[in-house]
């Protein structure tokens, strides 16, 4: 029992593969929480499709995280960890090396795309609420391309769905979007310097260093340029300058050397410790039988000249996951012959029926964030309009973590425009 919050554990045997019911299982673990005045109370229930890929749910605390408590004034909220991450048999670097052969890993690791999520949350579903009993979702980032395979493959399970954050285009490739993703990334990064001038010529004073230098992490692994370079990921969300900034803010010492605090925080940044299926799955998210994703955003980093390491001002990266990490960063080595076989994968199923959505009658509500790093703008708009039953917010004034940073503002308001109350 938390203080602020009545919760209560649920662990569901599922099969790894839903087309296979009697094969292997695994366990996925959900957490029920609600306003500890309601325990007794018939709630509407709300899931929550967490961001990621390979992202945990958010363990609450006290006004933690900043919708929960606006979400409890009407339901009973179920916070799932989906497939692989938390305490939902869980995906690891130490699980992973011991697979018997990379083929028989990245056999494993197909079963973790959004099909296979939203098949365990409607077993899920049936089991907490019943056949004929929908819920409503609220998907933050990835969670809103859940949403979208949730409502293609079964929008009977849903009565309303939020997205924030998360519309994806229904057809893009990965190649589609990392053509998107690069200038957003490089506008991002100047707006940093922008505000943080000092902090241009810094990082490139780190990267000499690093590129001059053995510079090894607490871990072990090198400090190259190109690993200093991914910090850029933190940049899209509302205190991501700040974040950096102040990790640079203490990044040399006196003699010109980095300081073990510096390298402690950028191991811990980029080392994918906690949610390995970021990298892993970043680039299956675009695979829907295609052709192979054949790691699109180290292709399209031939096109934009400007993120060149050797290139003023030096740029940082944002959410591309690159070939080279799987042989660099400890926490990724062991899935690196088994990225190579996914990379190469060319039979992914569909993730979303265009059809099907375009006669969806399931109110889903929208925030699309104007100005959002991760997720584009411009997909997620054509995404709206090709999607019935749709209502897009367009809003500058909050970034890729609005639903939390908002304090239950943006929640409130993608239930007002759900129900037509906005």
């Amino acid at each position: 029992m938390n203080p602020a919050y009545a919760t209560t554990d649920h662990v569901f045997p599922v099969p790894l593969d839903h087309a296979a019911p009697h094969g292997p299982t695994i366990e996925v673990f959900a957490r029920e929480v609600v306003d500890p005045s309601r325990t007794r109370e018939e709630l509407p229930w709300l899931l929550y499709l967490q961001g990621g890929p390979g992202g945990k749910s958010p363990r609450p605390s006290a006004g933690s995280p900043g919708w929960l408590p606006q979400a409890l004034t009407t339901h009973r909220v179920l916070l799932l960890d989906q497939r692989g991450t938390g305490r939902s048999t869980p995906v690891t670097a130490r699980t992973a090396a011991r697979s018997s052969s990379p083929e028989q890993l990245a056999a494993y690791l197909g079963h973790f795309r959004a099909d296979s999520i939203v098949a365990d949350a409607e077993l899920i579903r049936r089991q907490l609420c019943g056949d004929a009993t929908p819920w409503e979702t609220l998907g933050q980032s990835y969670g809103g391309f859940l949403t979208l395979t949730y409502l293609s493959r079964a929008p009977e399970g849903l009565r309303a769905c939020y997205v924030t954050g998360g519309l994806p285009g229904l057809a893009a490739t990965a190649d589609d979007v990392y053509a998107r993703t690069y200038p957003r990334v490089r506008d991002r990064v100047l707006d940093f310097y922008a505000r943080y001038p000092d902090d241009a010529p810094r990082l490139s004073k780190i990267a000499d260093l690093l590129a001059a230098t053995d510079v090894r992490l607490p871990d072990g692994d090198r400090l190259t340029v190109r690993r200093l370079r991914t910090l850029g990921l933190a940049l899209g969300m509302g205190d991501g300058f700040e974040r950096i900034h102040w990790l640079l803010d203490e990044s040399l010492d006196h003699n010109g050397e980095l300081t073990d605090t510096f390298l402690h925080q950028a191991m811990t940044l980029t080392a994918f410790t906690d949610n390995p299926l970021f990298a892993v799955l970043q680039e299956t998210l675009y695979g829907q039988g295609t052709g192979p994703t054949g790691w699109a955003a180290a292709r399209a980093l031939a096109d934009f000249p400007e993120f060149a390491e050797e290139a003023d001002p030096f740029l940082l990266t944002g959410e591309m996951i690159y070939p080279w990490m799987f042989r660099d960063i400890a926490g990724l080595r062991p899935f690196a012959d088994a990225a190579e076989i996914l990379a190469a994968r060319t039979d992914w199923p569909p993730l979303y029926d265009p059809q099907r959505l375009a006669a969806n009658e399931v109110p889903l509500a929208a925030a699309v964030y104007h100005d959002d790093m991760y997720v584009d703008a411009g997909l997620s708009l054509r995404t709206a309009r090709e999607v019935g039953a749709t209502r897009a917010w367009v809003t500058n004034e909050w970034e890729h973590d609005g639903i939390s940073a908002s304090g239950g503002l943006v929640l409130a308001r993608l239930m007002d425009l759900a129900a037509g109350r906005a």
